[in-house]
């Protein structure tokens, strides 16, 4: 088994038929765990990647009636530091 995680920003917040639908979401063989931050506007999909694709997440909650925006990165690289000059 291949665990991996996506994350989603989403635009407008689900209403309660598609909250109902993400639900259901859940039951899919292969999802693992959803996460949904309403205040970030952010959805996190835990998945079997040996089960299913990012692309097969992606559908699902787009099926379920989520406004999905973006695909977010799952991690921000920090800025490399700034070069030193001899002075």
């Amino acid at each position: 088994m291949t665990q991996l995680d996506v994350l989603y920003r989403f635009g407008i917040p689900p209403s309660e038929s598609a909250t109902l639908a993400m639900a259901k979401v859940r039951e899919v063989y292969g999802v693992r765990r959803m996460d949904l931050d309403e205040a970030k506007k952010t959805v996190r999909v835990e998945y079997d990647a040996s089960r299913l694709t990012e692309p097969v997440i992606h559908q699902l909650l787009r099926r379920a009636g989520l406004d999905i925006v973006e695909t977010m990165p799952m991690f921000v690289t920090p800025p490399l530091p700034e070069p030193v000059t001899a002075t």
